[in-house]
């Protein structure tokens, strides 16, 4: 068996949106054998100046989610915040209002996912570049859970598809 030094990375599963777009991607029977997980994607919805993609956990559509988020345009920055949410709000995408064909990039960490003794906190870094507009976002999230996660779906907070060619990755993180 291969043994792996701590940090190393390996990849769980990837979801490449095929014509026609989805409503979610879901990763399930995730292993408890990592110390983090991360997931890597570039997206874009159908819809939406900038849209916001929800990460909820073992299926838990529950007000057990909050979150924090900074953004800069270039031009301003802004800051917001909220509790009680039904997801964890994990990223801005891309949407139907911008320049076609374009996607937003992220990454997303999700600490200590299989320890049942704390919370779960996410961070992300996600960004976009549209033609001499954009964005970068740096958001931090909380599940007030303890279990373990098992299962992560991604989606838009509303009704809009991810659209085709969206690439969304999943890695584990070896202590």
């Amino acid at each position: 068996s291969l043994i792996l030094p701590g940090g190393a990375m390996e990849s769980i599963a990837t979801v490449t949106v095929g014509s026609g777009g989805a409503s979610s991607i879901e990763f399930t029977s995730i292993p408890g054998t990592y110390q983090h997980l991360q997931i890597r994607g570039i997206s874009r919805l159908a819809a939406g100046t900038l849209p916001t993609v929800w990460a909820q956990f073992n299926a838990d559509t529950a007000t057990n989610y909050a979150y924090h988020l900074l953004r800069g345009s270039g031009s301003a920055a802004s800051a917001e915040g909220g509790t009680s949410q039904s997801g964890a709000f994990a990223v801005s995408s891309a949407g139907g209002a911008q320049t076609a064909s374009v996607f937003a990039g992220f990454v997303i960490d999700l600490l200590d996912y299989a320890n049942t003794s704390k919370n779960t906190t996410l961070r992300s870094l996600t960004g976009g570049d549209f033609n001499g507009t954009g964005w970068v976002d740096l958001r931090s999230a909380l599940w007030l859970s303890t279990s373990a996660i098992t299962s992560i779906k991604l989606a838009h907070t509303g009704a809009t598809n991810l659209a085709q060619h969206s690439v969304i990755a999943l890695y584990g993180v070896r202590a």
